[in-house]
């Protein structure tokens, strides 16, 4: 059985890797999720649901489709046909992987200088 974190500490965890991206912001929204946004362009949002913790991130097509041929991805309501992407109660070993993901869905957001300098940090 996979140990999933909990609550708490996913929140934690997601809040780490995304304000570790430079100008990113939360906002906690009309629902209660915690949204992360750069720039005024959301591309992470998470937040307690009926079947634990869900987090979405922004994605292309392209990655939505691997993705959604794996397990634990499906696609967002409401905003899935603009690539967003969404993991129900990730568990430790998604970690790897979803910190790249939520990269990738900061700098399809960020405005090019920010990109920019996030490759020249991250030697890209």
């Amino acid at each position: 059985m996979m140990k999933s974190l909990d609550t708490a500490d996913t929140i934690e965890t997601v809040r780490k890797i995304c304000l570790s991206l430079p100008e990113a912001v939360e906002h906690i929204d009309g629902f209660g999720h915690n949204t992360f946004k750069i720039n005024g362009k959301s591309f992470v949002i998470s937040g307690e649901n009926k079947k634990g913790f869900g987090l979405s991130f922004k994605s292309d097509r392209e990655t939505q489709e691997l993705l959604l041929q794996k397990e634990h991805y499906y696609k967002t309501p409401y905003i899935g046909q603009h690539g967003w992407v969404s993991i129900q109660n990730p568990a430790e070993e998604n970690w790897d992987e979803l910190t790249d993901l939520i990269q990738e869905a900061y700098l399809r957001a960020a405005p090019k200088r920010l990109v920019k300098q996030w490759n020249e940090l991250n030697n890209k």
